[in-house]
């Protein structure tokens, strides 16, 4: 029976028993039932009257009813208990209404630093899960997946991100950490990492200093719940990473601790195509802390400590014929070298944020200590270059940052804000060196020392009007001021303007302009001492200049747009477009068989690149393709110009050349899929080739590499305590292919890429 026939026959009944009421009640008057009185009394006729007949007067005496109260509405608590009991949340915890707190103050403070009218790809932290490897992925391969990110040797940077050799800015929860010194060391570990945002385009004034790019990480917000996990990792290469991370909250405090020890046989790129590298073990530790407690519902503290500690031994390549002689040694097999690098990094962030009021604004205390030493084979080094160098590198920054938001109006922000800090750096270079008779090296080592400290400032301030022109049109002008007091005393006014432009449900056009100001880092900037290496192996060509290290001052272009694809929901494309003009442009290069960087300017350099990409989310699977193309080429070497082979530097001071790091074509792909609690996934990198050659006039030859990874979810613990298992295989193809060929402008040796590799882990939530 349907509700519609039922609601009908119940009104049928209704009316039915209605209808027998009123018949009864009417049966009662004519009868008298129910104690009705019928009275027919007879009056005395009228003495006179019009009308001749006089009917007896009846009186109808109304029944006797039964009289009731009138209804009361019942109260609200007496309803609640006849009315059908429903399910209601429960009381939320004292830890949940910490982290609303902190999910208020965190949008508050995104909202001071947001990037508008810029490019923005990000991983969040199950994006980084789905790749193959998971959070055992570097931050570095990661960061591969994006476009216009390009892959290079550790040696020289890791990854290049449009062209630019370094000038990447790190920023964790809105705060900026200072440069280290390390070549290759990475300090911020993926398992912190809640979500990271790449920025790019022609920055915001908020943004300076390093502005190829900023990697925007917040960390983890999910991992105050009292919960954490263990992990063991590895496979191919002897490679072996356990780590662990825990966090909960305490009070009104959250707290998020991580540590991760790697060991591997692969620690640096393989200068030969084997499988296995020789005399290439590195051993790694890295520890985070992240503690916040809410002072009250407008405010917090915060407090970040990263520490991280890498040991390498440099890589060999057998059969590299001997140049000189040294102690006695004329042959000396090459594999039987021992390099080896010791990098430490450690940072600490003391921020105060403040949101309320219309205002906005955080008070950040940080400091960072960098230290790098490379030690010499000082026989092998000799015998093969004439020259052993015992480099040592320190750093160390304090400063303030300070950031504010202020809503003076419903359609405008004022931004600002300023960073000031000191860094005192020490560079040490002992070389030991043959003497030259008559142009000849001969065989009577001795050492020359240089030494290079500093202390060094850097002061910069913003302002920045964000005007909601329309509902769907924001525009972005402001201006920042940049002055640097290192090995060179500069300064620089910047304006800058950013436009947002929503015209349509799903579609984003983003446009801006930016002038920059970007010095050198301070200890690759070091000046050397030529006068002691005079006359020997290791002297610099006659005549050669050794001008400082300027900032790089630039005019950055930028326009792209995103559209969501409606026809295909979860369907996500864009493009962008950049053009950037450089005067003393920044490169850095591997000069000698140290592991470490040297910087130099180029005098002008052009920059331009077009950036396609798609995203695809559907459910449990997840799909996206990068591609871009870029040119980067440079004139004139203006600055220590005494690392150049003379005919180079003649060539390239009448030429553009192309700079080491500039790659055509580079592209990236990758997806992943969860079925029944199995994650499969895969990930694609390609490119066209790094520089190669005389004045970088050539290139590498194209190459791609295909990952796979596969996990499972299995509840042996607890339901709620999922143990993963997890297989991936890295370069699924053996591909044999060249990051670098030991040629090119600043590149010392050849890097290949990983060859396949075979990898296990097992993680335990707790």
């Amino acid at each position: 029976m349907n509700l519609e026939a039922g609601f009908g026959r119940i009104g049928t009944m209704v009316f039915s028993l209605r209808s027998i009421f009123l018949l009864c009640g009417s049966v009662s008057l004519l009868l008298g039932l129910g104690g009705t009185a019928v009275s027919q009394t007879a009056t005395p006729p009228p003495a006179a009257s019009s009308n001749p007949t006089q009917l007896p007067e009846v009186v109808v005496q109304a029944p006797n009813q039964i009289v009731r109260a009138p209804r009361q509405k019942p109260k609200p608590h007496e309803v609640a208990r006849r009315s059908v009991s429903t399910p209601t949340a429960p009381p939320r915890t004292a830890a949940q209404l910490v982290a609303d707190k902190n999910t208020k103050l965190d949008d508050a403070r995104r909202a001071i630093l947001a990037p508008t009218g810029t490019g923005t790809y990000g991983f969040t932290h199950q994006a980084i899960e789905a790749l193959p490897q998971g959070n055992n992925t570097t931050l570095d391969k990661v960061l591969l997946q994006a476009p216009g990110v390009t892959q290079d040797s550790a040696a020289s940077g890791d990854l290049h991100v449009r062209n630019e050799h370094a000038n990447l800015q790190y920023r964790i929860n809105g705060i900026m950490l200072p440069d280290g010194v390390g070549a290759f060391g990475q300090i911020i570990d993926t398992g912190i990492i809640g979500s990271v945002d790449l920025i790019t385009g022609a920055l915001p004034a908020q943004y300076g200093l390093r502005t190829a790019g900023v990697l925007d990480i917040q960390t983890k917000a999910d991992a105050f719940n009292n919960s954490g996990s263990v992990s063991l990792y590895g496979g191919s290469h002897g490679t072996i990473t356990p780590s662990f991370e825990y966090g909960g909250t305490v009070g009104q405090t959250q707290y998020f601790v991580s540590g991760r020890y790697f060991a591997s046989d692969l620690g640096l790129e393989n200068p030969t195509p084997a499988s296995e590298a020789i005399h290439d073990h590195t051993s790694q530790e890295k520890g985070f802390l992240y503690l916040s407690t809410v002072i009250d519902p407008t405010s917090r503290l915060t407090f970040i400590s990263g520490v991280s500690n890498g040991n390498y031994q440099i890589p060999n390549n057998p059969g590299q014929p001997s140049n000189f002689t040294a102690f006695g040694v004329s042959s000396f097999d090459s594999s039987l070298l021992n390099e080896r690098q010791n990098e430490f990094n450690q940072f600490n962030v003391l921020a105060y944020q403040k949101s309320g009021d219309g205002i906005d604004y955080q008070l950040s205390y940080f400091n960072r200590t960098s230290t790098l030493h490379f030690w010499p084979d000082t026989i092998g080094d000799l015998v093969f270059n004439g020259v052993a160098s015992d480099v040592y590198r320190r750093s160390l920054v304090n400063g303030i940052q300070e950031d504010t938001a202020w809503r003076i109006a419903d359609a405008h922000t004022l931004k600002f804000g300023f960073s000031a800090s000191t860094e005192q750096s020490l560079v040490n270079n002992t070389d030991t060196v043959l003497p030259l008779v008559g142009g000849v090296p001969v065989d009577a080592p001795f050492t020359v020392f240089d030494s290079s400290a500093r202390t060094g400032f850097l002061f910069s301030t913003y302002l920045l009007d964000e005007w909601k022109v329309t509902n769907n049109l924001t525009l972005n002008a402001g201006v920042r001021f940049d002055q640097m007091l290192q090995y060179v005393d500069a300064n620089q006014l910047s304006p800058r303007v950013n436009l947002t432009w929503k015209p349509y449900d799903g579609t984003t056009f983003h446009a801006g302009y930016s002038r920059n100001f970007t010095p050198p880092e301070q200890v690759l900037a070091a000046p050397t001492n030529l006068a002691p290496v005079a006359n020997t192996s290791a002297q610099a060509p006659p005549g050669s200049a050794n001008d400082p290290v300027l900032p790089e001052r630039s005019n950055v272009f930028d326009v792209g747009v995103v559209q969501k694809i409606h026809a295909i929901p979860g369907l996500e494309l864009g493009i962008d477009g950049y053009y950037k003009i450089a005067t003393d442009l920044l490169d850095d290069g591997q000069f000698g068989q140290a592991y470490v960087l040297s910087a130099f300017n180029y005098a002008r350099g052009v920059n331009q690149g077009l950036e396609l990409k798609a995203n695809y989310t559907n459910g449990n699977f997840r799909a996206y393709a990068n591609v871009a193309v870029a040119k980067q080429v440079a004139t004139n070497v203006v600055s220590s110009q005494y690392l150049f082979d003379p005919a180079e530097l003649a060539y390239i001071a009448s030429h553009y050349v192309y700079t080491d790091h500039a790659q055509f074509l580079t592209a990236s792909a990758g997806a992943s899929y969860l079925w029944n609690g199995t994650r499969f996934s895969a990930s694609m990198i390609y490119g066209s080739g790094l520089r190669a050659g005389f004045a970088n006039t050539g290139t590498v030859p194209s190459y791609t590499q295909v990952n796979l990874g596969l996990s499972h979810e299995f509840n042996i613990v607890a339901p709620n305590k999922p143990t993963t298992l997890r297989f991936d295989i890295v370069n699924l193809f053996d591909t044999i292919y060249e990051i670098r060929d030991g040629s090119g402008i600043g590149v010392f040796a050849p890097q290949y890429g990983p060859r396949r590799g075979f990898y296990v882990g097992i993680s335990q939530k707790l």
